[in-house]
């Protein structure tokens, strides 16, 4: 199969490879269905694939998920390493909102407990939990305060009084990347997020109160907290304005530069710097501080969600058995060990529109998980299911041990708010048993689920390749859009 320029051939279930050509110095893989193989070509991705597979220092393959699609430079659902020696750091390819990211929380409340209760809880957190463009929170930062938030990520939060000292194991990196430096991000970028912190913003991001519907591996399930009629809560927000700014303030930079080190591109939005140079190095600083924020963000939202519940419900969030399941991060470059042609090495992992799916036994993992793998957590879209699965040894070994971020866009925002123009969308979803709610009718309408591919079908072809393993199902019940 093809589009106007790749020949693309299938080598397995639900992967398929693009050759090497032209300026490409490794091949691309596909990991998708044929169902959502047109829409892939359509989108143009397979030239993303290989305009990444151009850049120099990378390793083995230029990757993309099943629910890619075209984003900045690099495609949404892409994943690639690079050398330390040689590689290049692509802020492009991290993305604007770094280390947007999942957090789901589980609960002892079986669904049929709240029934009476959630409109009074979903209102509670509407209102605690600034959302929408621009959203500024409650807590206001001076520069001290941001450049600590910076430094500590979610043991920040977690010192002021935010959440559980049990919340930090269960956070990718423990909540903080030890690699940031607050000097690195600009005056610009701590003025944008210094009245951000616990807020949750506008576009996909949201909370929402879920239901558990099917388990599909007990063992893992029992180890992760979850059973079935459970209550559930998940955060999907990032690292709002100060994220963007740190991506776009090097972005400028490296424009400025990467002629200095002789570096042709296949597209000018794939700006980079080699990792070890003193740019490469700021950035990644930079980037690691904007990530520590994300987690400090989604940290006291959780906070705010036990409040809510523990308000609603007039019983304390310990005995509610509100804890934090896992937390993940989708738009990330991580300096991370793995296996390269039989032997161990250091590589700079980009992850955008990915998440990290770590098997059993791998340090990383957290020890409670470490017998059963790592928490993959894939949101669905307002309105439909969302997957906890499991990371694999086969993910490891093929994607750098990654797996899919979502369901994928189909549509842009303005097209989506144009095809549902007349629509009431806050009616058809109480029609499908989902409480809605959200700062403007936008909010809704960019969002709509036709606007992204089929959640099931993204999660049966990362099942199918064997890059994570289906845990659990949840459907929503009520959410809260930006």
């Amino acid at each position: 199969m093809s589009d106007q320029s790749f020949e693309v051939k299938k080598i397995g279930p639900c992967k398929w490879i693009i050759e090497k050509k032209g300026n490409m110095l490794v091949p691309g893989i596909l990991y998708i269905s044929e169902t959502l193989l047109d829409r892939a070509f359509e989108d143009n991705v397979t030239q993303q694939i290989a305009n990444v597979a151009s850049l120099p220092g990378i390793v083995l393959w230029s990757l993309a998920m099943p629910d890619v699609h075209w984003g900045y430079g690099a495609p949404i659902g892409g994943v690639a390493a690079f050398k330390k020696d040689s590689g290049v750091i692509v802020p492009g390819f991290v993305g604007y909102d770094i280390n947007c990211g999942v957090r789901l929380i589980r609960s002892d409340i079986v669904a049929s407990e709240l029934k009476n209760k959630l409109e009074t809880i979903i209102n509670c957190l509407f209102f605690n939990i600034p959302s929408g463009v621009g959203s500024s929170g409650k807590i206001i930062l001076k520069t001290s305060q941001i450049d600590d938030v910076l430094t500590n990520g979610a043991m920040y939060a977690l010192r002021q009084g935010y959440g559980w000292n049990s919340d930090i194991q269960r956070i990718e990196e423990s909540g903080c990347m030890k690699s940031a430096n607050p000097d690195a991000v600009s005056p610009r970028a701590k003025e944008r997020g210094s009245d951000q912190l616990g807020t949750l913003g506008s576009g996909n991001h949201f909370l929402e109160i879920q239901q558990v519907v099917e388990i599909y591996d007990k063992q893992a399930a029992n180890v992760f907290g979850l059973f079935k009629d459970q209550i559930t809560i998940m955060v999907h927000t990032g690292s709002r304005g100060l994220g963007y700014q740190v991506c776009d303030d090097y972005l400028a930079k490296f424009g400025k530069t990467v002629a200095r080190y002789g570096i042709h591109l296949s597209d000018r939005q794939l700006v980079c710097a080699p990792v070890s140079s003193r740019e490469g190095e700021e950035y990644f600083a930079a980037m690691s501080a904007a990530a520590n924020f994300a987690w400090a963000n989604r940290q006291i939202i959780t906070h705010w969600v036990r409040e809510c519940f523990e308000k609603s419900l007039s019983i304390p969030a310990e005995r509610l058995g509100l804890h934090v399941v896992y937390d993940v991060a989708h738009n990330i470059a991580k300096y991370e060990k793995h296996l390269v042609e039989n032997k161990e090495e250091y590589v700079y992992v980009h992850r955008k529109g990915a998440t990290r799916a770590f098997p059993q036994g791998h340090q990383a993992v957290c020890e409670p998980y470490r017998k059963i793998g790592q928490p993959v957590i894939i949101p669905g879209t307002m309105g439909t299911n969302s997957y906890v699965l499991v990371g694999t040894h086969k993910a490891m070994e093929e994607t750098w041990g990654s797996t899919c971020h979502g369901a994928g866009r189909t549509m842009s925002r303005a097209q989506a708010i144009k095809t549902s123009k007349g629509r009431k969308i806050e009616e058809e979803l109480l029609r499908i048993g989902v409480l809605p709610r959200a700062k403007s009718r936008g909010g809704l309408a960019e969002e709509i689920p036709e606007a992204y591919k089929d959640v099931d079908e993204i999660v049966r072809v990362v099942e199918e390749a064997g890059l994570s393993k289906k845990v659990a199902k949840m459907k929503p019940l009520a959410v809260i859009k930006g």
